[in-house]
């Protein structure tokens, strides 16, 4: 995938006199004296999470499992009760998956562990009656983390600043654009293929999978590092953005009315309130040395 992307990006870079640099990490990226802006596009919704299912015994992993494995409840079973005869065999049909979600057993100190993230996740778990689920990404808690260090002014509980050996930041601005809401999600996770829904389970590696993202718990995250701004839908972004503009400016540079047609539905998709208009999220985070006020942000949410 680099190289693909350096292949199609080395043109460009050349001609504007900039240098590529991948990373593994967000963490492994150096604050810069320099003025930075952050894109996250469609990346959040592909990171790993933990979903858990609340019991009258608390809150329980939902696990995968082979589904040639006949796995028992062990809710069922005595500790002291054995049985030595093997399962009658299971065969699958075609197409059928071959993993299933099972229940964890009983709750662990990891289901525990990650509701005690932020205050949001606790105050969400409270209130959810027993047989509810709930998606927790960890690894989304600690990036957003790290997006706000690498821009943001780091505070103390007092919201007194830091002194740091770290090179001055230079401000920063970023965007985070993708499937999602204000609010934490209980059965999210879903997969693509050939843009259209399948089940998660199908053809394992070949599908896109993707889980709404939170974008509460990213703010709790960010901390009182950065000012936070929204979340708003797409639609509204795009709009106050002024894409009907630009839109109708493609339009008229088309060479056909196929080609017209085909630039106005694309946009229209965009913005679609039925769709993608109001299933994606765009929420922005900026340098507290920044303007408070973040167009087409109405709102900036207090720290």
């Amino acid at each position: 995938m680099r190289n693909i992307q350096k292949a199609k990006l080395r043109n460009f870079a050349s001609e504007v006199g900039c240098e590529l640099n991948w990373h593994d990490t967000v963490s492994s990226i150096k604050r810069s004296d320099a003025f930075t802006m952050i894109v996250a596009h469609e990346f959040f919704d592909a990171l790993p999470f933990y979903q858990l299912q609340k019991t009258e015994d608390g809150w329980r992993e939902v696990m995968v499992a082979s589904t040639l494995d006949p796995i028992k409840d062990p809710r069922s079973h005595s500790a002291t009760e054995t049985d030595d005869t093997p399962p009658p065999p299971i065969s699958l049909a075609p197409g059928d998956p071959l993993f299933q979600r099972v229940l964890s057993p009983s709750s662990n100190s990891m289901s525990r562990s990650v509701l005690n993230l932020s205050p949001h996740l606790e105050e969400t778990a409270a209130r959810l009656p027993v047989g509810s689920f709930l998606e927790i990404s960890v690894e989304s808690y600690l990036h957003a983390a790290a997006l706000s260090q690498l821009i943001g002014q780091p505070k103390l509980a007092d919201n007194t600043e830091v002194d740091r050996s770290d090179p001055p930041c230079g401000g920063g601005c970023g965007l985070i654009i993708d499937y999602g809401g204000n609010q934490a999600f209980e059965n999210s996770f879903r997969a693509f293929k050939d843009h259209k829904v399948v089940d998660v389970f199908h053809q394992p590696g070949k599908t896109d999978l993707t889980a709404n993202v939170d974008f509460a718990l990213l703010k709790q995250a960010m901390g009182a590092q950065v000012i936070k701004h929204g979340p708003i839908t797409q639609s509204e972004f795009l709009q106050k953005m002024g894409m009907s503009v630009r839109v109708m400016a493609l339009a008229r540079q088309a060479k056909d009315e196929e080609r017209r047609a085909t630039i106005i539905n694309a946009a229209e998709r965009l913005v679609d309130p039925a769709g993608m208009g109001k299933e994606y999220k765009v929420y922005g985070f900026s340098n507290i040395k920044e303007s408070t006020f973040a167009y087409p942000f109405d709102e900036v949410v207090p720290s």
